[in-house]
């Protein structure tokens, strides 16, 4: 297990005995490429970008091109994208203070959810029109199509390898990534499209790679969205089942029940975790809190973790662990969720 500071602190708890309300920090997140480094990538990728747009956009008017325009369009959205990717990466380094007790960490979720949406805006007009010019299509100019999208492709190959080299762990940096990546096969197809309108005449070939493109849009746009929403609605990290940690964390020695287990996402790879574990009556409520401490971190990389630990109230003689009520019920008022026991389990 890698080194991390941890800081043993106590807060007020609700139960009774020594021990109670056992507190836990987390150790700093770090990742493998620098924010300032990560900054100096998109601002390059951006440069780029908005260099080509204003040629692109001219050039699709000139030849009547909608699949040149829906190209232009989409690198617009890229360019807002990582606009919008500069501007979280500032807000969540700002250090956590006053009601902001995270921080603006969540910015970066934000532009990735906005990214999602202009995606899908993005679509659904340039579906529209491909639709109509499929029934109606103009004149295009074939091999300014082609030319066009060849340099296109050249941009977005650069583009892309600009944010490849940034730390797309971040679903901020991600979502400008996929941007960038969804216009490269943009690019490409417009240039398929380009070719055979000028080999062909076969104009609705224009609209047909503009469907194509809207059709990777989708895919990407509701990805982001969906991923961003797991966030805010305080889901628990793909892969990583509740229950099943919940059960772990019954299971160590001394833990008689764990209740109000959350697991959740605050922002791009920095799950946390918080729960109320009771400790048989008598058990040293330290050394389990270095225990699940150690088997949340190795099992299930969870290094962001506020465990309170309390005493279990002492059962009547005579009476049956699993026959009593929930020993959480003295302890809290209204407890979330499932309750985990040391024996079979309950769910």
């Amino acid at each position: 297990m890698d080194a991390r500071d941890k800081h043993d602190g106590a807060r007020p708890g609700h139960g009774h005995g020594p021990g109670q309300g056992q507190g836990h920090g987390h150790a700093g997140h770090t990742h493998g490429v620098s924010a300032d480094a990560d900054r100096r990538w998109l601002s390059l990728a951006l440069a780029l970008i908005v260099a080509f747009i204003a040629v692109e956009a001219g050039i699709a008017v000139v030849a009547g091109s909608l699949a040149l325009l829906s190209d232009a369009a989409h690198m617009l959205t890229d360019a807002v994208s990582i606009v919008l990717a500069l501007v979280a990466m500032r807000l969540s380094a700002r250090p956590a203070r006053g009601g902001y007790t995270f921080g603006l960490k969540r910015a970066e979720i934000l532009s990735a959810h906005a990214n999602g949406l202009t995606l899908l805006l993005a679509a659904v007009w340039l579906g529209y029109e491909a639709v109509r010019r499929l029934f109606h299509p103009p004149e295009v100019t074939g091999w300014m199509v082609v030319t066009t999208a060849l340099v296109g492709i050249v941009v977005n190959l650069l583009a892309t390898w600009c944010l490849s080299r940034a730390n797309r762990s971040s679903l901020n940096v991600e979502g400008a990534y996929q941007h960038i990546l969804n216009d490269l096969f943009a690019f490409i197809g417009t240039a398929v499209a380009g070719l055979v309108v000028l080999v062909t005449g076969y104009a609705r070939a224009d609209a047909i790679a503009t469907l194509l493109v809207v059709a990777l849009m989708l895919k990407a746009g509701y990805g982001l969205l969906r991923d961003s929403g797991r966030i805010f609605l305080e889901a628990a990290p793909v892969g990583l089942d509740p229950d099943e940690v919940g059960d772990e964390l019954a299971a160590a020695e001394s833990v008689t029940e764990v209740h109000d287990l959350h697991i959740w996402t605050i922002t791009s790879g920095e799950p946390a975790l918080s729960a109320h574990v009771l400790v048989e009556p008598g058990g040293d409520c330290h050394r389990v809190r270095r225990d699940l401490d150690r088997i949340l971190a190795e099992r299930h990389g969870l290094t962001h973790t506020t465990l309170q630990i309390d005493h279990a109230e002492r059962l009547p003689a005579g009476a049956h662990a699993l026959s009593a009520a929930p020993a959480s019920a003295g302890h809290c008022a209204t407890p979330h969720g499932p309750v985990h026991h040391d024996g079979p389990h309950e769910h």
